[in-house]
């Protein structure tokens, strides 16, 4: 599960300002060069989601939209924890940031309350999924409480449900996730939905959800791949085209190759991640280096004349 939860502003004359925040570790804190980069990313170069990996920490931020606020410019990060997977904890983003924006308030102790509450509820939420015993033991409570409020057919259909169907989504989830690891996206897709068909049955509306996202996500997957091919020849054909000449080139792989950083987070590939960072740095210095050199040109350009 994620380390941190953190809601912050952005303000166009001051920057990101934390509204919010909830950390699991004593001491851990989001450094502010990475919200410097969130800012960045999200208002100059308007991405509604962004991921930066930074010594092997992983910080994901989305923007916050909707009618029912006021305000335009929130956020919510998360810090997570190595090794962790994205993918799954991207898929509920969304049932978090709907509870935040339902419940927003300026009052700083009850947003760091809510944040806290939410980051529980995905341990609590992958424990189940873990734990087909845990979802039982809920349908037994849950059936109780019909009994006692004579609700006889409702508790008759969910003890027979609660007899099969935990163990049902526990090897669904398992399937699916072992089509996953295979690369057999639309496979995967089709068992997470299956999976989240049978959280619904047993009344288990979050497990429902956060499976359904994710077998939406992974169902992206083939797109994404078809995306990072064309990225690729797009910078192939670049690269090939860098002579001393034409060095400005090097600010048009920029772009593409952040993109290529957030298809690769999709995907869980670490390694990659790190050599595009790495490319990411040199080009942004040889660019730079590239604008000198124009200057530098210019100057020897005036200068010529006058030898």
């Amino acid at each position: 599960m994620p380390r941190a939860i953190i809601l912050y502003e952005i303000d166009q004359s001051f920057g990101p300002n934390i509204l919010a925040e909830y950390y699991l570790k004593q001491g851990d804190k989001i450094p502010s060069s990475i919200l410097k980069d969130f800012t960045e990313k999200h208002v100059k170069k308007g991405y509604s989601d962004v991921t930066i990996i930074n010594d092997n920490n992983r910080f994901y931020s989305n923007k916050l939209i909707s009618d029912d606020l006021e305000r335009e410019n929130l956020f919510l990060s998360f810090i997570l924890q190595e090794g962790e997977d994205f993918l799954s904890i991207k898929s509920i983003f969304e049932d978090i940031e709907q509870k935040i924006i339902q419940n927003f308030s300026p009052d700083k102790k009850k947003m760091n309350d809510l944040l806290k509450k939410a980051l529980n509820s995905i341990l609590d939420l992958i424990q189940k999924l873990q734990e087909p015993t845990i979802i039982k033991e809920i349908l037994n409570e849950r059936t109780k409480g019909m009994l006692d409020n004579d609700q006889l057919q409702e508790a008759k259909e969910l003890i027979d449900l609660g007899e099969e169907i935990p163990e049902k989504l526990a090897e669904e989830v398992k399937v699916a996730e072992e089509l996953l690891s295979n690369k057999l996206y639309r496979k995967s897709k089709k068992s997470f939905l299956k999976a989240s068909e049978l959280a619904a049955l047993i009344q288990e509306e979050s497990i429902a959800s956060f499976l359904k996202h994710k077998g939406e996500q992974v169902g992206m997957y083939p797109d994404l791949i078809k995306e990072r091919e064309s990225i690729y020849r797009e910078v192939e054909k670049v690269t090939n085209e860098l002579e001393d000449t034409n060095l400005e080139l090097y600010k048009l792989l920029e772009e593409p190759v952040d993109r290529l950083i957030e298809i690769s987070n999709n995907f869980e590939e670490v390694e990659k991640i790190t050599t595009l960072t790495n490319l990411k740095k040199f080009l942004k210095r040889s660019s730079q280096l590239a604008k000198e050199l124009e200057g530098m040109n210019k100057k020897i350009k005036d200068l010529m004349p006058n030898i």
